[in-house]
């Protein structure tokens, strides 16, 4: 079916498709697929285009000191667009689940060699995650290797893994009912322990940096494996904060059903508009007693990023996969068919050039990232815009990169 024209020690498999899966059609290298590209949605690949291309954009500014306010998240409650990109992503994993797995969990048979893949993929993502939170390795300023004992154990590469194990797991076992009743034991479970329990010297349902339950759990836990090196107060990507992540993808799976339902086309748009109408209706209406609040992933923040991603997934369906208009979405193609592998370069290639030092007019060392910023940008356009064209430049150029692969077939996946 394609044939592998490399691996890496790590599992990485590059493979390239035979001649009649020609670019521009639905390609199964998004990393997390366990099916051939048959069974996938142009419209998805899409989705999950935009979502990768906006956080390449949010996570590279020329300087984090200057930033327009919707590329920057929320300070804590309340949203950015910015703050859409992450759950739009898990969103995404959970419908791919769906029409991924839907026909062997559907056949009879023993399911062992399916466990072990998703079991196998989830380490791998954990394991590139870490990968990318201690690359380079060496901590240039005290001239020695950094110390793993301090390392960051949480990310978005590691939540993706977590929320995708779990997901994909319970999905095998489960039918679209359960899946519903987990989404919703998710959701009214996660507010009930943000509301009634409380931290130590804190009040119950305390929502703030310092006195959130979910704020002390990462600080008993991870302690120092947090973000910041564990001098902060919460963890971005923490313990409790997964139930809520976990709650959007198995939002994606149910979306999942719908798109694999026998209803007609026209219908099921109709239905994600409905479903995604309420869902924000709802989750919006929660954010008077339950704060939307992206660093909690509170269940008010869940329903009202679903909603949005349904609302948005139907838009891509309607125009691309029912009305056929296809041109506009090559470069979002492009992207979301090797996501996990441009997000993963993306952070390698950042660190490298934060790392790489060069000696600046003033003879004093700047990075190549500064370099650039300062000679290519900042010469020409005040900070913010300066800012904002490197960072719209370095998509252009990930895209460039990825362009290359896709028009010879070449995904890489896990």
């Amino acid at each position: 079916m394609s044939m592998t024209v490399g691996e890496s020690q790590a599992g990485v498999r590059i493979e390239e498709e035979p001649a009649r899966a020609r670019a521009g059609r639905a390609h199964d290298g998004d990393g997390l697929s366990l099916v051939p590209s048959a069974a996938r949605l142009r419209s998805l690949d899409v989705f999950r285009g935009m979502t990768v291309a906006g956080m390449i954009l949010v996570n590279n500014p020329g300087t984090w000191g200057a930033i327009y306010s919707p590329l920057k998240h929320a300070e804590w409650h309340g949203w950015t667009p910015t703050d859409f990109v992450f759950p739009f992503f898990l969103f995404i994993v959970g419908v791919s689940i769906t029409l991924a797995l839907s026909r062997r969990a559907e056949g009879a048979g023993s399911k062992r060699d399916l466990y072990v893949k998703i079991v196998r993929r989830s380490a791998i993502i954990f394991g590139l995650g870490l990968f990318l939170t201690a690359f380079p390795f060496w901590d240039f300023a005290n001239g020695s290797f950094i110390d793993l004992s301090a390392l960051r154990l949480s990310g978005v590469l590691n939540r993706i893994a977590v929320c995708y194990l779990f997901a994909a797991l319970i999905f095998l076992k489960t039918d679209w009912r359960r899946q519903a009743y987990v989404f919703g034991a998710l959701l009214v479970g996660y507010w009930a322990v943000l509301t009634f329990l409380s931290a130590p010297g804190f009040a119950a349902g305390d929502m703030s940096k310092e006195g959130s339950i979910a704020s002390h759990v990462d600080r008993v836990v991870l302690a120092k494996h947090m973000w910041s090196g564990g001098k902060g107060v919460y963890e971005p990507e923490g313990i409790l904060s997964t139930l809520g992540a976990l709650a959007t993808t198995f939002a994606g799976v149910l979306a999942g059903h719908l798109l694999r339902s026998r209803r007609t086309d026209v219908e099921k748009v109709a239905a994600m508009f409905v479903a995604g109408a309420a869902a924000i209706a709802a989750g919006w209406a929660w954010n008077y007693w339950h704060p939307v609040n992206k660093p909690l992933w509170t269940s008010s923040y869940v329903l009202f990023t679903a909603g949005m991603a349904l609302q948005l997934l139907a838009v891509c369906y309607w125009l691309i996969d029912i009305k056929g208009y296809r041109r506009w979405s090559v470069p979002f193609a492009v992207y979301g068919t090797n996501a996990l592998a441009v997000f993963f370069l993306t952070g390698v290639a950042a660190k490298l050039m934060g790392v790489i030092k060069l000696t600046g007019a003033d003879g004093k060392p700047v990075s190549l990232w500064g370099a650039i910023f300062k000679n290519l940008f900042l010469s020409w356009a005040s900070p913010v815009n300066a800012s904002l064209a490197f960072a719209v430049c370095f998509v252009l150029f990930w895209l460039g990169v990825m362009w290359v692969l896709y028009r010879k077939n070449i995904f890489i996946k896990v």
